[in-house]
């Protein structure tokens, strides 16, 4: 999530840097809290299994996210696995440092306060999709997870399956609904990215409630 820039640079600046590359798995679902991670640069997706085999993909997050700190707080196990999906550098902290300095800055209030409201706002997420046709699913999808990528391009990074864990649909839909806003020339699709080369009309179609172009 991404975190106050002071906050960041109050808890991250002793931490060890790592490299994760596009693929690399830095905490798995299920997996000990050992490790508080501080994106630095890259993009990773945040991924939950559910129990019953189906894989929800919650969130894209970029440089400034602190990753991994939540379970840590509340000694639990890892709720979700984060993938790098492209070159990552992170700084990191073992879990008893990363508990220590937030103690030294008093912090601990703040961090759980941002974690709640990620909580919520991935339920009130959860609770916009039902009911909505796929393509307003997508196009709310697309400017839910789009960043701002090296040449300043707004896009999503990630394939038509991961695109489909976010929005709740199946590749086929999420294939099909692509190739319209494209003939539309509201993106432009290449190996895992998309680009949103229209966002104002994409805004203006998810404001919309049908998404139709």
């Amino acid at each position: 999530m991404a975190f106050d820039a002071s906050t960041w640079r109050r808890l991250a600046p002793d931490g060890g840097e790592r490299r994760f590359a596009a693929g690399d798995v830095l905490m798995s679902q299920g997996g000990p809290a050992d490790v508080v991670h501080f994106l630095v640069s890259g993009r990773v997706k945040v991924t939950r299994h559910t129990a019953d085999g189906d894989v929800i993909l919650l969130a894209v997050r970029g440089a400034g996210s602190i990753i991994g700190e939540l379970s840590v707080l509340d000694g639990g196990e890892r709720s979700a696995t984060v993938t790098a999906l492209d070159a990552c550098l992170t700084r990191t902290l073992d879990a008893e440092r990363f508990l220590a300095r937030v103690r030294k800055e008093d912090l601990r209030d703040e961090l759980l306060k941002t974690a709640i409201a990620l909580v919520r706002e991935n339920e009130a997420w959860n609770a916009e999709l039902v009911g909505l046709p796929a393509g307003p699913r997508v196009v709310r999808t697309l400017l839910r997870l789009a960043t701002l990528g090296p040449d300043g391009a707004l896009e999503v990074v990630l394939d038509q399956t991961e695109l489909g864990q976010a929005a709740r649909l199946v590749r086929t839909g999420v294939a099909a609904e692509l190739a319209r806003l494209r003939r539309a020339g509201l993106i432009a699709t290449g190996r895992r990215r998309i680009v949103l080369t229209d966002p104002v009309r994409l805004r203006a179609l998810a404001g919309s409630g049908h998404g139709n172009v």
